[in-house]
């Protein structure tokens, strides 16, 4: 059964040409040759504000870029977001742009009652999330418990209904050779083809 697929490119170098941009491409491969239907937003690209005030998450005008891209993410069935750890979290521009993405009208149709409501307008959409990072996977996953990972699961999408969410780690990316490149990407290429 084909999906729609919308991925987030979360590396904030807009210029692209890095691991992540080669990953999502080979993603869309994948899916593209399994008639998946895919749809991309490259969040260093898009034009928006970082938002300052509760008034301004709650109430405020999201900006042109981020309605389009709600309606991008309304559109799909399963979402795929890639991004390079930094910092041990997710690069300040991605962060961002899902403040500005999941606004409460857009999650739950109600501003004023994001924390209480059940309802959840992104529920039944699933998720894959690609992490890359220059230390070792294992290392993130068991030595620093993968926090931000999962802060992102449970606190941001898991809270807007999106499930079941899963993972792929990729570690290393600066020491791996050509062999472990083509590897991981073929893997990409069939979790675009399966629609995961």
């Amino acid at each position: 059964m084909s999906k729609k697929i919308a991925i987030i490119q979360g590396h904030p170098d807009p210029v692209g040409h890095h691991f992540g941009h080669a990953l999502a491409d080979a993603y869309m491969e994948g899916a593209g040759e399994a008639s998946h239907e895919t749809r991309t937003l490259e969040v260093a690209r898009l034009e928006f504000p970082l938002l300052h005030t509760k008034t301004d998450f709650e109430h405020g005008t999201p900006p042109e870029d981020i309605l389009k891209a709600q309606e991008t993410v309304r559109w799909a069935d399963h979402l795929v977001l890639l991004y390079p750890l930094w910092l041990g979290g997710m690069p300040a521009v991605l962060k961002g742009f899902l403040e500005q993405l999941f606004r409460p009208a857009f999650v739950t149709g109600a501003a004023d009652d994001f924390a209480h409501t059940s309802a959840r307008a992104l529920k039944g959409k699933t998720a894959q999330v690609v992490v890359t990072m220059g230390m070792p996977a294992m290392a993130y996953q068991w030595f620093y418990g993968a926090h931000s990972l999962k802060s992102l699961e449970r606190n941001i999408l898991g809270f807007c209904g999106i499930g079941p969410i899963h993972h792929t780690l990729i570690g290393m990316v600066e020491a791996g050779d050509d062999a472990d490149r083509a590897k991981w990407l073929e893997k990409l290429r069939e979790l675009g083809r399966e629609g995961k």
